[in-house]
């Protein structure tokens, strides 16, 4: 049985529960996907598949990669990806299609996605660094500091951080709940927010390490003292 499918996020909202409260939640427009190769320990050393996200765009394909395609008999499609099987599952075929109906209202995913570019950021953005003093003539308002010593080690330490590049990362986003699946528009809702911006590519998978939901606490009565 498929653990996962790939998805496309199209972006926030929020929905009311039953006693009224509001939950923020992320809707997703996951699959339809079709089963391009099914690799076996025997061919490939560990068992998964690769998916193919059937999409309206179309895509252009170099000859490699149009036998791919003919081998498995199934559509070109632009986004692939490789997702686990589930031990004891079904067998899976190549053509396959899976959809959104491998999730269910309550159950436990994971979300992996590449979190937004920010582009070359300073230390007190990429880092939180506090800075200096916002004063006149400190001019040391928004630097990073002594980044090592001058006669030993006499060079900058490796992980030193630093400015630099900021997002574009592959994040997963563990333990999230579904709201609710709807698989004749191939929409799911997720509770809270996941990696990346509206229209990104994620991959929604069954939580592997999932934990268990906060029950709420009674208060014990007390005592009355006589």
């Amino acid at each position: 049985m498929v653990n996962g499918i790939i998805g496309r996020k199209i972006g926030m909202t929020q929905v009311f529960a039953g006693d009224g409260s509001v939950v923020p939640a992320t809707v997703i427009k996951a699959g339809p996907c079709v089963v391009v190769q099914a690799k076996t320990p025997q061919t490939d050393g560990y068992e998964a598949v690769q998916l193919g996200l059937v999409d309206e765009t179309t895509t252009k394909e170099n000859k490699a990669t149009q036998g791919h395609f003919k081998k498995a008999g199934v559509p070109p499609t632009r986004v692939r990806r490789e997702v686990t099987l589930k031990a004891g599952g079904e067998a899976v075929k190549v053509g396959d299609q899976v959809l959104v109906n491998i999730f269910n209202v309550g159950d436990r995913v994971d979300v992996i996605g590449t979190s937004r570019g920010r582009g070359f950021q300073g230390v007190m953005k990429r880092h939180n660094f506090a800075g200096g003093d916002a004063t006149h003539g400190s001019m040391f308002h928004r630097a990073p500091g002594s980044i090592g010593a001058s006669s030993f080690p006499s060079r900058v330490v490796k992980g030193m951080r630093a400015a630099g590049r900021m997002g574009g990362d592959r994040v997963t986003t563990r333990n999230i709940k579904v709201v609710s699946a709807d698989t004749d528009n191939h929409l799911l809702v997720i509770c809270g927010s996941v990696p990346g911006a509206p229209g990104s590519i994620v991959i929604v998978r069954k939580a592997i390490a999932r934990k268990p939901d906060p029950q709420p606490q009674v208060e014990k009565p007390k005592k009355s003292k006589k």
